[in-house]
């Protein structure tokens, strides 16, 4: 099984990630991608350069170029231990989603929470580049929606979702939630 996360900034898909590492999955994150190619570069880690070489990587080597590494190391992965589990963070674009497809046990699951409770998360962590109002919130949750093939498109790849994890109350309900599904596929 491969599960795929998407959803909005400080929505619980690292969450989700840290729980199904827990439960034995093996976590990849499409953003680790880009914050090694940061690294090599010697570039801060914030979410304008986070984004700005993520699409920047789109745009050279193609819209599905990160999730294409990913697919890589999930084979490598499988050549040691053949009948592994797989959890995939940081998804925003519909051709990541669809090169993840490739995979015939792939499902896309979408991690909702509440503006306000994604905006208090986002707060409290206090990661650079991080909005701290609603205003600013929406400002950048709009330059992940760009219709374009080298950028971010968060709604359109909310939409692909097979199913939707609502995050609005303790982790304790979240981690029932996800046993839930768990159990139906």
């Amino acid at each position: 099984m491969i599960i795929g996360l998407t959803g909005k900034n400080c929505a619980g898909k690292g969450t989700v990630a840290e729980y199904l590492a827990k439960k034995g999955f093996v976590g990849y994150s499409l953003s680790d991608i880009i914050r090694e190619e940061l690294s090599k570069k010697k570039i801060e880690h914030s979410r304008e350069n986070m984004i700005s070489l993520g699409n920047e990587l789109r745009s050279k080597f193609g819209p599905g170029h990160i999730a294409s590494k990913i697919n890589e190391r999930i084979n490598e992965h499988r050549k040691i231990t053949p009948h592994v589990n797989f959890v995939i963070d940081s998804i925003r674009s519909p051709f990541e989603v669809k090169e993840l497809q490739k995979n015939k046990e792939f499902v896309l699951v979408n991690v909702d929470a509440p503006t306000e409770t994604r905006l208090k998360r986002m707060v409290a962590r206090n990661r650079i580049g991080d909005a701290k109002t609603i205003i600013e919130l929406k400002k950048q949750e709009a330059l992940e929606n760009k219709k374009s093939e080298t950028n971010q498109q968060v709604d359109e790849t909310i939409k692909m979702a097979d199913l939707a994890l609502v995050n609005d109350s303790t982790f304790k309900e979240l981690y029932k939630k996800i046993d839930r599904e768990l159990k139906r596929t």
